[in-house]
């Protein structure tokens, strides 16, 4: 009888105090032109071909310290986005946002155009 309390003992839940975690701060990113919109990532980069029908590449530029020399390295990757009106040419910056998987590649979508490949970047004065 004796093993029978031990054993119904251990088989019953243990009464856990239900203290809230503490969150984890997140660590800082060293891209510059990634955002969070939600939970769907935003970016910011330069269309480097439009020669699909409603896809353009957009090259998205990040700069990362080196571990040994300590210098910054410009990174790039290149990232296929749906542009249902053709709009985006070449030389454009755009804005694109995180989508569900539309093709292969393709898991991203033009959300606007910053600036035209023939336009001067705006300046502060």
């Amino acid at each position: 009888m004796a093993t029978q309390t031990k054993t119904a003992a251990k088989k019953a839940p243990a009464a856990k105090a239900a203290a809230p975690k503490a969150a984890a701060p997140k660590a800082a990113r060293t891209e510059a032109s990634v955002e969070t919109a939600g939970k769907r990532r935003v970016v910011t980069g330069t269309v480097v071909s439009d020669k699909m029908q409603k896809t353009i590449v957009v090259k998205v530029d990040r700069r990362v310290r080196h571990g040994m020399y300590l210098k910054y390295v410009t990174r790039s990757e290149r990232y296929k986005a749906h542009d249902e009106t053709n709009q985006a040419k070449i030389g454009d910056l755009v804005t694109l946002i995180e989508s569900r998987p539309l093709s292969r590649d393709k898991r991203w979508a033009l959300q606007s155009i910053l600036r035209k490949g023939g336009q001067a970047p705006e300046a502060n004065v």
